[in-house]
């Protein structure tokens, strides 16, 4: 599916608030709300739009030790990690990278035994780096194709 200006300015408002109506995003770019719920439909089922969120404050909630882990395979298949990243609420992004390793995790866990307990099941399936953040300095939502800039 090709996605137009209008798209993107639909998606652009969807970014910054996802409740948006879409009377109020019609009468923004000048549409009938229903032409604008055609048109977030369409890009539903063509998979442009995946899915809508929430935005929690981790430190509020008690979540207050986020690390990064460089992640190295110790085995030629990575199913068994795969299934395991899957399963573990504490790995909040798991990216396969190119270089020297083979995973970025992002972890939040409550405490530093439940981050301890987490990268001693890790070890079952390679070596790790840990990075522990020390203050979150920006956290960007925009996707880089609908953004204002």
């Amino acid at each position: 599916m090709q996605i137009d200006s209008v798209d993107v300015q639909i998606l652009q408002l969807l970014n910054k608030n996802a409740r948006i109506q879409w009377k109020e995003i019609g009468e923004k770019i000048h549409m009938t709300g229903q032409a604008v719920g055609n048109r977030i439909k369409k890009m539903e089922d063509n998979g442009i739009i995946k899915a809508y969120s929430i935005v929690i404050d981790e430190l509020k909630m008690g979540v207050s030790f986020t690390a990064f882990v460089i992640f190295f395979m110790n085995a030629n298949t990575h199913d068994d990690l795969l299934k395991f990243i899957a399963t573990r609420n504490e790995i909040s992004e798991a990216h396969r990278v190119s270089g020297d390793a083979c995973y970025h995790l992002k972890i939040t866990v409550r405490s530093q035994e439940a981050l301890n307990h987490l990268l001693n099941d890790l070890l079952k399936y390679g070596n790790y780096q840990l990075y522990l953040s020390i203050k979150e300095v920006k956290k960007h939502y925009n996707a880089s194709l609908v953004s204002d800039e």
